[in-house]
């Protein structure tokens, strides 16, 4: 199969059985409400994606996993190499989509056409000053309170059933290079992170992590980029106050190397907050890693037992 080359995530669908204590738990963690009804939320950042994060009505659980197309033509041969129909897009920005299934059965919605959103006011770049450069002089920084900046979804991870299956289905389709394969042994692989092949145009470290998981397939958790480390740490201290379920943070990965910090929404679902990542190209090639770069931190505290 000749794949088409995704050029990011999009959005993550769920389904809750409360929307009102969704949208409480959406803006502590720093996402802005576009559309309330009767059976759905609908949550953007401060970027130009119209959408990111979508709650439907239901028990609770991912609905789907969105990743954008680079146009309209890839879509339909998308489309047309699966045998499935386009069709027009429900949200914000209209477009349109498709829908396939992976191979543990995980709804991937395959979109392409939306229309920008005008990007939202996000807090002033201040200079840091240190030892490699004093650039802010005679004037004291300031940081306003409140949730995070949220400015984009950055990427999403799968629990898998067998890794080798769905790495093959998903570069098959889409075109993703493998950043960092996770490896036991030379013969035993159990995941990898994979970015969007976007040639000489740096792409984030990862955009999709597909685990092979003892607790088997599922959603394991979806990133946030926020607007820098301040940024974070606002929506850490917003998050802590209002009393949600910390999981992870504050740190900083190995492998990719975003400050991370990980909370959890009011069913379960992990989401994360991030800020300086590595960027790579095409060109930069694929890694060989162990769990324990996985699981490691360049500092900050251990993973929990709930993150393995």
């Amino acid at each position: 199969m000749n794949p088409i080359k995704i050029e990011d995530v999009a959005h993550v669908r769920f389904q809750a059985p409360d929307l009102a204590e969704m949208r409480n738990f959406l803006e502590d963690f720093g996402l802005v409400i576009v559309e309330a009804c009767s059976h759905r939320l609908v949550a953007r950042g401060d970027g130009p994606a119209p959408a990111v994060h979508i709650t439907e009505l239901g028990d609770p659980g991912l609905v789907a996993l969105g990743l954008r197309a680079a146009s309209l033509d890839d879509l339909e041969a998308l489309a047309s190499r699966e045998g499935v129909a386009t069709e027009p897009l429900d949200l914000p920005g209209g477009g349109r989509r498709l829908l396939l299934a992976d191979p543990d059965g995980h709804t991937i919605e395959v979109v392409a056409g939306q229309a920008p959103a005008d990007p939202l006011p996000a807090p002033g770049a201040q200079p840091w000053n240190s030892i490699h450069g004093r650039e802010r002089l005679r004037q004291p920084k300031r940081v306003t309170g409140g949730p995070s900046h949220v400015v984009r979804l950055g990427h999403v991870v799968l629990n898998v059933s067998d890794f080798r299956t769905s790495e093959r289905w998903y570069k098959d389709r889409f075109g993703f290079i493998t950043s960092d394969e996770i490896q036991l042994t030379p013969e035993i692989a159990l995941g990898a992170f994979l970015r969007c092949d976007r040639g000489s145009t740096p792409t984030d470290h990862h955009t999709l992590f597909l685990a092979q998981s003892p607790k088997g397939p599922g959603f394991n958790h979806a990133a946030f980029e926020v607007a820098d480390l301040d940024d974070l740490m606002l929506g850490h201290q917003r998050l802590k106050e209002a009393g949600r379920h910390a999981e992870w943070g504050v740190g900083r990965h190995i492998l990719g190397s975003q400050v991370f910090d990980y909370w959890r929404d009011p069913w379960g679902h992990t989401l994360e907050h991030w800020t300086d990542g590595d960027l790579f190209t095409a060109a930069d090639g694929s890694n060989v890693a162990t769990l324990q770069d996985l699981m490691g931190v360049q500092w900050g505290p251990s993973a929990p037992p709930t993150m393995a």
